[in-house]
């Protein structure tokens, strides 16, 4: 219903969503004059006078700006309304009194938005106007054309497809581990006794050849002393293949290549074996104590390489089709004060933890300085997507229905077509667009779900429109 606003002689203007009436003062009485937009638009004149530039500012007569420039006249067609007025006047004339006749009216829709329309004009219950539709105004590609008026009210904004660089940073928590390969177990293969353990313990850093411990061990000295007769029997024309099975039994035993080159020279079998470091690493497990007797098996010295080691981190289920073998990654450790570790993707293992749905990843990582520790909490960045710019629009211009995405292209002139779309990657607040929209169409990226609800509301009268149609 329209109502009635009272002005002073300051002739304010109140403008707001809807048709109305405007209230003029008189300059020769202290009366009011009602004004309907049929009548001024049928006397052809402006009903008021806004600011050029779209703001805030109105004037009931022509008026310019601070620099200058007209205001724009204001018709009665264009889209203004008056909702705020006081119901203490009665109802305007209706409104096909007013409406455009250069332009064929195709039917009438209900004002409260009911699917409900009508071939000729007519009110509704609430003896509100039935509101007329154009020919033009609505088209089979369910696009919605908007007033400038409602544009300006909802903050509809387009901006058009560009090519952009889409890159997503995966990160992932995990853990510092050894590398499997680079670990070594010192056990005997024959009951053995320890004599002597060098000043090695747990965490000792030791290098390839240092000597760990004496050992003595009957079957080695066997070993030994047999290897050696067999060499004296081969300078003194013995059986060479049996020297080499002799040699080949005490290398069985694993005793040191040192140890069976220096018997080889010195033809002495040696009562306790110097055993030493098989490689370069840390100590991470020590067992053997001067005097004890040793089984077959058992672990005496525990040596891993800790110059490579395994970053193990946790990537989540939905992110590893983003991932491959090879790719780059900066890991950070929390204890280091964020100082990077440079790496890559060595290994993704085939399976996804049924609890935390994600699956382990493996980064090798050099560690030259040895700062990075085993079981050492780490953060992991992953750098994902091509460096080839793809089109790309902000995030907030695509309508997901969950069965479906689409964007509203500007077609200028107020009109904005809905159209489907398949996404890409996404990454910075913008989102890859596959298929759709090309590059620097124009693409509305705000109000874009007050837009789509119009549109189904207007795809649902015309549907409605055409159902109650004669044949």
């Amino acid at each position: 219903m329209n109502r009635v606003v009272l002005a002073g002689t300051a002739a304010a203007f109140i403008a707001a969503a809807g048709g109305g009436f405007i209230i003029a003062q008189r300059p020769t009485a202290r009366a009011f004059a009602l004004v309907t937009p049929a009548d001024a638009q049928q006397a052809g004149a402006p009903i008021y006078y806004q600011d050029p530039d779209g703001k805030p500012a109105y004037s009931l007569t022509p008026k310019k700006t601070a620099s200058g420039r007209d205001y724009r006249a204001v018709p009665a067609g264009a889209d203004v309304s008056f909702e705020d007025l006081t119901e203490t006047m009665p109802m305007s004339e209706p409104t096909s009194a007013g409406t455009d006749t250069s332009r064929k009216i195709k039917y009438y829709r209900n004002p409260m938005g009911l699917p409900d329309t009508s071939p000729t004009p007519k009110k509704d219950s609430m003896g509100m106007d039935y509101i007329p539709v154009f020919d033009g105004d609505d088209s089979d590609d369910g696009s919605v054309k908007l007033s400038p008026g409602k544009i300006q009210r909802t903050g509809v904004k387009s901006e058009p497809a560009t090519k952009r660089v889409i890159r997503t940073t995966i990160r992932a928590p995990g853990t510092i581990q050894l590398d499997e390969r680079r670990i070594s177990v010192i056990s005997m293969r024959a009951e053995s006794w320890v004599q002597k353990v060098a000043d090695v313990t747990t965490g000792t850093k030791v290098r390839s050849g240092q000597p760990l411990m004496d050992i003595y061990s009957p079957a080695i000295s066997s070993a030994a002393a047999e290897y050696v007769a067999t060499i004296t029997s081969k300078t003194t024309g013995g059986d060479g293949l049996y020297g080499r099975g002799s040699r080949q039994r005490i290398m069985n035993l694993e005793v040191p290549e040192t140890v069976i080159a220096e018997i080889e020279k010195s033809r002495i079998v040696p009562i306790s074996i110097a055993w030493a470091a098989p490689r370069d690493g840390i100590v991470l497990e020590r067992n053997a104590i001067e005097g004890m007797r040793a089984q077959p098996g058992d672990i005496l010295f525990r040596i891993a390489d800790t110059s490579l080691v395994w970053a193990m981190v946790d990537v989540a289920e939905r992110d590893l089709g983003a991932i491959a073998v090879g790719q780059p990654v900066n890991v950070r450790t929390r204890s280091l004060s964020g100082r990077p570790f440079a790496g890559k993707i060595n290994v993704i293992y085939p399976q996804v933890n049924r609890e935390t749905r994600t699956t382990r990843v493996r980064i090798e990582l050099t560690n030259a300085d040895l700062a990075l520790l085993p079981d050492m909490y780490i953060d992991a960045s992953i750098e994902t997507g091509s460096p080839d710019p793809v089109v790309s629009v902000p995030e907030s211009a695509v309508i997901d229905t969950g069965t479906r995405q689409s964007v509203f292209i500007d077609k200028g002139q107020g009109r904005l077509e809905p159209r489907g779309v398949e996404l890409g990657r996404r990454g910075g607040g913008y989102v890859e667009i596959r298929e759709g929209v090309a590059d620097g169409e124009p693409v509305v990226i705000s109000a874009n779900f007050l837009i789509d609800a119009e549109s189904n509301l207007k795809a649902a009268l015309k549907g409605f429109s055409d159902a109650r149609s004669p044949q």
